[in-house]
């Protein structure tokens, strides 16, 4: 143990006595899960007192217990996002903590990279380091490499137990298996666990989106279809009693509905798929038809194909007082062709049904192709555009930031539900394995999630746009547009415009430009 440090070296007094200086001891305590916190007396209470008793045994030295209590209950050790570690680290770079007194090693981290940095914090700060349970000195090599083991032991369990899950997993899926997750749409979870069986009432739901999609042949009249005769999401319960789906569908719902091996009588691992111990809904004839059609929508040859008339707006267009896609098509008179926008709203219900009903694409593409050209020229405009593209990041920041907190608090509670569950040897072990498993996935998923909402926050922030740059660069619009062919034209303004409106009501015409596709322009330009 930390017995002393320079800190606690006694010191004469001007008078010749020997006097001890005061070593101020925070006691830092610990708990995975959240169960039995509510106990009178509970895990974290057991630690301090223990941490209590020894400071005390060390009176002679100086060691004071410091009032503050440095307690996190419910967090997990393999990370540093914990509200008690992060003001104790606090108080230790303000210098007002001279020791650091846990129950044991792991109390304050499970990962030997996070111990790592911390102790360097304490070292930075003259700060000694106790465990009361366990014999080390951190101010000797001895006593370093003597932590540096105890830890990495505590690591490595960590670690080998996620490895033996994962095989587990592995195994159980090559085998067909269901190993967990959320409920799917079609299928029941088995009350006994280890599999999952047909709903009837839902799988003839599931037969018939795949129906839709195959008698429509796009995502977005299946979405206006289900949403007529009400068809929802999969509706569950999760075990602490919270209810989740059950929501309308959305193009991304509906997509991973509709390429859902499950539904084949399949399990995929690993992009291998394997025969599955549950019953198709799907039969194959279906299924090849409706993944020819996704195939045909999806790869970017087929869309290059659909837009061949040259549609510079498609996707971008919406019809104000309805506030749905305005999509292009045309008409021939005499041999000539005409192109127009249609309000989707007014094409599938009727035209009594909106107020624009539909526009001359020559038309609408010219205004908003003048509304760019129009920044090149006017330096207001420029400044008020590079303003929008500013607020326009500043809201995804904050979106990003408020997501990011959200992932960060689930995956906080998976791990204290992963934790309770692995010290939990009461209940049936297959019962039991599942369920770890499935936090397992959730974990790795959310992690993922996570990552991806770092890269998304750290582009988040390099999008930002000059004003005078955009000036510069589009007041020679004209010629650039002139040496591009249609594809490139039509890749262009889907570059740097994000949405335009048109109300057939006034005639106006709103367009919203993104800030990443100016930036990237003038890059390119520069």
């Amino acid at each position: 143990m930390a017995r002393r440090s320079a800190s606690q070296v006694p010191a004469k007094a001007s008078n010749g006595s020997v006097e001890t200086k005061i070593v101020r001891c925070a006691i830092y305590t610990r708990k995975s899960t959240e169960e039995g916190l509510q106990q009178e007396f509970n895990s974290l209470d057991a630690q301090r007192e223990a941490s209590e008793a020894f400071v005390a045994s060390q009176k002679h030295e100086g060691w004071q217990v410091v009032t503050e209590h440095f307690d996190d209950g419910g967090y997990t050790g393999g990370n540093m996002d914990r509200p008690a570690l992060k003001r104790l680290l606090a108080a230790v770079e303000a210098r007002s903590i001279d020791c650091i007194v846990v129950y044991k090693v792991d109390r304050l981290s499970r990962s030997l990279l996070d111990f790592a940095r911390i102790i360097e914090v304490f070292d930075r700060n003259a700060v000694s380091f106790v465990a009361v349970t366990q014999q080390f000195n951190t101010t000797s090599s001895l006593g370093r490499l003597t932590l540096n083991i105890l830890l990495s032991f505590a690591q490595f369990e960590r670690e080998i137990i996620s490895e033996r899950t994962r095989d587990k997993m592995s195994a159980a899926r090559r085998k067909g298996k269901w190993i967990g997750g959320h409920p799917v749409l079609g299928y029941d979870i088995d009350s006994k666990g280890g599999r999952i069986i047909v709903n009837p009432a839902e799988a003839e739901q599931v037969r018939t989106l795949f129906g839709l999609y195959m008698s429509k042949g796009s995502t977005l009249p299946v979405l206006q279809e289900t949403q007529r005769v009400g068809l929802v999401s999969k509706r569950w319960t999760t075990e602490d009693g919270k209810v989740r789906g059950g929501k309308p569908f959305t193009r991304g719902s509906l997509h991973a509905t509709l390429t859902n091996v499950l539904y084949t009588g399949m399990v995929d691992h690993k992009g291998v798929l394997y025969t599955g111990e549950h019953d198709r809904i799907v039969d194959q004839e279906t299924w090849d038809r409706v993944h020819e059609t996704l195939r045909r929508n999806g790869n970017d040859k087929g869309a290059t194909v659909r837009n061949k008339l040259g549609a510079l707006l498609r996707g971008l267009l919406f019809c104000v007082p309805c506030g749905t896609t305005m999509m292009h098509t045309y008409t021939m008179r005499k041999s000539k062709r005409y192109r127009y926008y249609v309000c989707y709203n007014a094409q599938q219900q009727g035209w009594q049904n909106c107020e624009t009903k539909s526009v001359s694409a020559h038309a609408i593409e010219t205004a908003v192709l003048d509304s760019v050209r129009r920044i090149g020229t006017d330096p207001k405009l420029a400044e008020a555009v590079a303003a929008q593209a500013i607020d326009q990041v500043a809201r995804q920041r904050a979106g990003l930031d408020q997501e990011i907190d959200t992932q960060r608090g689930g995956l906080r509670r998976l791990n204290q539900s992963l934790a309770r569950e692995a010290a939990d040897t009461s209940v049936d072990s297959g019962a039991r394995f599942e369920r770890i498993v499935a936090l397992q996935r959730e974990i790795e998923t959310t992690e993922r999630r996570l990552a991806e909402l770092a890269e998304e926050r750290k582009s988040c922030d390099q999008d930002r746009i000059n004003a005078n740059d955009l000036r510069t660069t589009l007041a020679e619009f004209d010629s650039i547009w002139s040496s591009l062919i249609a594809r490139e034209q039509e890749q262009l303004i889907q570059l740097l415009v994000a949405k335009v409106g048109y109300d057939g009501r006034t005639g106006k015409v709103t367009v919203n430009f993104r800030s990443a596709g100016a930036k990237q322009l003038c890059q390119a330009k520069s």
